[in-house]
């Protein structure tokens, strides 16, 4: 039993921690409260709805999206994300307004 408890305090931990570090790869180019363009080319995407986000980071995954020449460096930012690591981090942006 011990062992489960660990294991799930575990994975919970790391969970956290991905979004954590999701957040803070994004705001390397975003800026810690997703105020900047990225690189001087992309929108703020400070207070965007999370549907926007969402829909955005999923077609960069995909590498159906290219907006503003960005798609390739997207795309490398976002491979490793999951499902729930894209909801949080629209959840975090969406809360910025």
């Amino acid at each position: 039993m011990k062992k489960i408890v660990l294991s799930v305090i575990f994975a919970a931990a790391t969970a956290a921690s991905l979004s954590a570090a999701s957040i803070a790869a994004c705001a390397t180019c975003h800026g810690a409260s997703f105020e900047k363009a990225a690189l001087g080319k992309s929108e703020i995407v400070k207070g965007w709805d999370e549907a926007k986000t969402v829909a955005s980071l999923n077609g960069y995954k995909a590498g159906t999206l290219n907006v503003h020449g960005m798609g390739a460096v997207m795309k490398g930012q976002v491979a490793k994300l999951t499902d729930a690591d894209i909801a949080d981090i629209a959840k975090q942006i969406a809360a910025m307004k």
